[in-house]
């Protein structure tokens, strides 16, 4: 597993994402780049057509045996070489003829690049449905949740009223742009890698250009206009995409676990036998997924900090720094899924206590309306006047416990100005959510659009 921990793995990643970047599935992938290659000259007649077929018939992982290609890489220095070395060996038990053409003008980093790709493909298969599904459940969320108010908390503070479904709302806007990002760089990364040793493809004459466009043709990739051996913004523009993305769900991650705070108590993850509890004390309702979520966002920037790193390489192919990214993508892969379906779990069966919501923008009795008086007052006597006594208000309201409308009631410049009905009605918390109703429906439209 590339948590290297099966006590592990399962809690802060997928099994699915696990699989496409095992040391199997990376075998496969240089094998199928293999097996794509043969095809590809041998329909150009670059190499003898009963080549191919057997040369695809050994490209397969179970024939291998992973310990000692692990050993043979530690010697070699990448696995490509003992990979082609040991399929040279298995062709050649059938066919001694084929097994010559084997890895035909190709170079070990075509082999691990392509087979990159092709496990970037798999991985993008299982990421962009669950960004789908997480968009779905944010969707209904800030639907249901369009007219719930809660406290809005800047600074970790009470601010001002915002409804429960305007979070939301902004979680989806958020989700959609990854989506987006992801569709946008898609075409640049899926694409196939063939150089040969310094990205001339003089192994191959004339015919190099011929052979790369049977080659993606043959994995159904794209042709880049050149080999990308040294230049690897490709696979880090996708390391920056996931950072972003595992940053966003720590974002919400944060945000829920803050709610569900004892104190506050607005929002809880979904309940489970055994989920969230303590070894010791048996009340305990831990947020065991947002933790693990933001395990995630707390190592994401340091891997995609490799990864830019990374692409400092030196000349055509580099010493390194590409050595460098055949464990850090993967992990950073793997954890950026895990905390997607910790999200996603969490999102589809969130526990929200509107009640408590509502009563929590009572607990400074009515200090977080002091911006609607002040706004209605100020339209009156001029802002600067009615910021200096909403002030001098919320203070005397603070010191002496009492409610804010009592403070302003007592004071002759307010009620000059407003009469009863209209202070209460401006200390109300639902009348002072601005456009959050009108920013949700724009949300929820992009959200209809892009599905």
């Amino acid at each position: 597993m590339t948590a290297g921990s099966q006590l592990l793995g399962p809690l802060f990643g997928t099994a699915e994402a696990e699989a496409v970047f095992s040391d199997r599935g990376r075998l496969q992938g240089m094998l199928d780049f293999e097996a794509a290659l043969a095809r590809a000259q041998a329909r150009l007649a670059i190499i003898p057509a009963a080549a191919a077929p057997a040369i695809a018939a050994k490209a397969r992982a179970e024939l291998f045996d992973l310990e000692e290609l692990a050993r043979a890489t530690a010697i070699a220095g990448n696995p490509a070489i003992p990979t082609v070395k040991r399929l040279t060996a298995l062709v050649a038990g059938d066919d001694p003829e084929a097994a010559r053409f084997v890895h035909w003008g190709a170079t070990s980093q075509d082999a691990m690049d392509t087979g990159l790709v092709l496990q970037l493909r798999a991985y993008l298969g299982l990421l962009e449905p669950a960004l789908a599904r997480l968009a779905v459940a944010l969707a209904r969320l800030a639907e249901t949740h369009r007219a719930t108010p809660m406290v809005g908390r800047t600074w970790m503070q009470h601010a001002l009223p915002i409804t429960f479904g305007l979070k939301a709302a902004g979680w989806l806007d958020a989700v959609q742009r990854h989506r987006q990002r992801l569709r946008e760089l898609e075409p640049r990364l899926l694409v196939v890698q063939l150089g040969g040793a310094a990205g001339t493809l003089a192994s191959l004459g004339d015919a190099g250009l011929a052979v790369t466009e049977a080659l993606g043709a043959e994995l159904e990739l794209a042709v880049p206009d050149l080999p990308w051996h040294g230049a690897r913004d490709r696979v880090a523009e996708l390391a920056a995409c996931l950072g972003l993305i595992t940053g966003t769900l720590g974002k919400m991650a944060r945000n829920l676990s803050l709610l569900m705070q004892t104190e506050v108590g607005e929002a809880f993850e979904p309940a489970g036998e055994g989920r969230g509890g303590s070894s010791t004390m048996p009340h305990k309702r831990n947020p065991v997924a947002a933790a693990a979520v933001l395990a995630a966002a707390v190592r994401a920037p340091n891997l995609v900090a490799t990864m830019l790193a990374a692409m400092v390489q030196e000349h055509e192919r580099g010493l390194g720094g590409w050595h460098a990214e055949w464990e850090t993508l993967p992990e950073l892969a793997v954890r950026t899924t895990g905390a997607l379906r910790w999200t996603v779990d969490t999102i589809e069966s969130l526990e929200v206590d509107a009640a408590r919501m509502r009563a929590n923008l009572e607990l400074t009795r009515g200090l977080i309306m002091a911006e609607a008086v002040q706004m209605a007052l100020g339209a009156k006597i001029g802002r600067q006047a009615a910021h200096g006594l909403l002030e001098r208000a919320s203070k005397r309201a603070l010191a002496e416990g009492l409610h804010l409308k009592e403070v302003l009631a007592a004071e002759p410049e307010v009620t000059a100005q407003l009469a009863p009905a209209e202070l209460d009605r401006l200390l109300d918390p639902l009348g002072y959510t601005g456009v959050a109703g009108q920013l949700i429906d724009r949300a929820l439209a992009a959200h209809r659009r892009s599905r």
